[in-house]
């Protein structure tokens, strides 16, 4: 890579959002995330979740722990979907877009994506290009950007907040991969 283009990380400190810069269903996600560098954390889990799903294959991928939960490919491509609208509403809100942006339901997403035909190696790599396309735009984020709100699904949210909630909601389903479709008991 010519180094023109490499992108250098923000000097400044991102820290943690606060109560009210999200809705406390948020919560949940924000709360799984340790630290202020969540950049890094990013990138990270990146790296966490190619190992969980290296040398898995379409069967591990077509599993579903009960009836009626996603398969383990629905998952990932769930997280892929939420990660691309959350990115979307960060960089919106970041470029002090003040348009009010809609929810989604995440359940007609999965219904109507194509994630049980395709490979899980595919899913795998659509992951990891939708992680470093979220990293590459949070670390071309100025200071005043972070710290920006917006109205997303009828509530306030910050950059910042946006960012964690990313990381948050790909730990959580992260950790349901391994305890219960990857576990060794099964």
């Amino acid at each position: 890579m010519p180094e023109s283009a490499v992108v250098t990380p923000p000097t400044f400190n991102i820290g943690q959002p606060q109560p009210g810069e999200y809705a406390p269903y948020y919560e949940r996600y924000i709360s799984l995330i340790q630290g202020n560098d969540i950049l890094e954390t990013l990138d990270q889990q990146r790296r966490q979740t190619m190992l969980l799903l290296s040398g898995r294959d379409d069967d591990d991928g077509d599993f579903r722990y009960a009836p009626e939960k996603w398969s383990a490919k629905e998952v990932l491509g769930h997280v892929c979907d939420t990660e691309r609208i959350f990115a979307y509403r960060a960089l919106r809100i970041s470029r002090a877009d003040a348009t009010p942006l809609e929810g989604f339901e995440q359940d007609d997403y999965v219904r109507h994506g194509p994630f049980a035909h395709r490979p899980l190696a595919d899913l795998v790599e659509d992951f990891i290009a939708v992680r470093r396309a979220t990293l590459s735009l949070l670390r071309n984020l100025d200071q005043a950007a972070w710290s920006r709100r917006g109205i997303a699904n009828k509530n306030e949210v910050s950059v910042r907040a946006l960012a964690y909630i990313i990381a948050g909601h790909e730990l959580h389903h992260r950790r349901i991969l391994e305890e219960k479709y990857f576990s060794a008991s099964r």
